[in-house]
C-alpha cells in the first residue's frame, strides 16, 4: 500500500507524521512488516524525536540552525543562502525512515512520533507512506 499524505508548512516548522502513519499502516491489514516513510524534497527532513515536550522541536531547531548557519558563502546559491542551508539540513537530518511494522501498528516507543522538519520557507509538501508486508 501506498498513501501519499500533502500539507502546508509554516517556516522552520515542524509537522507531525505519526497520526497519518498510523492511518496508513491500519488501512493496510499488515500485521507484520516494514512502513517506508520518504519526502521528496530537498529542504526538508523527516525524523523521530519525542513528543512530550513541545520545545524539544525548538531545540532540534535551534541546534541546527547552529550547526549550519544560513550564509552567504555557500558555492550553491540556487535561490537564497537559507535554501542552501536547507540543502545541507536535509542531508544531516535525512528523507527517509523505516518503521517495524507489528500486530497493524508502527513499532514506536511511547514517547516517539514521527516528524517533518521545515528548512526553508513556508511550503506545500507532500510525504510519501508505503507499507509492506513479510
Amino acid at each position: 500500500m501506498l498513501k501519499k499524505i500533502e500539507f502546508t508548512t509554516e517556516r522552520n516548522g515542524v509537522t507531525d507524521l505519526t497520526p497519518q502513519i498510523r492511518q496508513t499502516v491500519e488501512e493496510s491489514g499488515i500485521e507484520s512488516g516494514i512502513c517506508i516513510v520518504f519526502i521528496t524534497h530537498t529542504t526538508a527532513g523527516v525524523t523521530i524525536i519525542s513528543f512530550w515536550d513541545p520545545l524539544g522541536f525548538e531545540d532540534v531547531q535551534d541546534e541546527l540552525r547552529r550547526l549550519i548557519p544560513t550564509k552567504v558563502d555557500f558555492k550553491h546559491q540556487h535561490d537564497t543562502p537559507e535554501d542552501a542551508a536547507g540543502h545541507v539540513k536535509s542531508v544531516v537530518v535525512g528523507s527517509s525512515l523505516s518503521l517495524i511494522v507489528d500486530q497493524n501498528k508502527p513499532l514506536l516507543g511511547h514517547s516517539q512520533g514521527v516528524y517533518f522538519l521545515e528548512f526553508d520557507g513556508s511550503r506545500n509538501r507532500e510525504c510519501y507512506i508505503k507499507v509492506l508486508g513479510g
